[in-house]
């Protein structure tokens, strides 16, 4: 059962069920967690204005969700590490890299070399070293992409300690054989 409370879009605040409608119409669904978020529009204005500006970013879709995996695992979600596999799918992700992301790795090099600098990112809190940059600029990554990954990283940690803090009953299938706390 969820710590923190969910919000009924249609008993929603007006500006929270404005917000929940343009999650519904995108997904199909409002996740508990963006019900959860919807507490405070604010709140969840912010995840939405964010997640949006990435979306339009550099990188594609698939990288990020495979980004999130990362975060999930890095982050023990298991709330986010569900919803990003069947996220993850949806992108174009296949099934092995679904399962690879889960640890920085992907059948592309380029791709697992973003994913082995978001979990450096993650590991040490942003003070990674010059031969982690060395590898991702290598890799192909130019400047406005590692802002991307980093902004990918901040999103999903934000995504995972929400769902950690309020436990947020889990939507999505739960991914069997990996070990994570909530």
């Amino acid at each position: 059962m969820s710590r923190l409370a969910t919000v009924d879009p249609t008993t929603a605040e007006p500006s929270a069920r404005a917000l929940l409608g343009k999650v519904e119409r995108a997904l199909g669904v409002t996740p508990n967690m963006m019900r959860a978020m919807a507490s405070s529009p604010a709140v969840l204005d912010a995840y939405l204005s964010f997640s949006g500006a990435l979306s339009k970013g550099r990188l594609p879709a698939r990288v990020q969700e495979q980004i999130a995996l990362v975060a999930a695992v890095e982050n023990d979600c298991g709330y986010c590490l569900a919803a990003h596999t069947v996220l993850g799918a949806r992108a174009g992700v296949t099934e092995d890299d679904l399962v690879a992301g889960r640890s920085a790795r992907a059948s592309d090099p380029r791709t697992e070399a973003a994913l082995t600098f978001a979990k450096a990112v993650i590991e040490t809190r942003g003070f990674v070293t010059d031969d982690d940059l060395a590898a991702v600029r290598e890799a192909g990554y130019g400047d406005g992409e590692i802002g991307e990954i980093v902004a990918a990283v901040a999103l999903n940690t934000f995504t995972n300690y929400f769902n950690s803090v309020g436990q947020t009953t889990l939507d999505f299938p739960p991914v069997p054989g990996v070990a994570v706390r909530h």
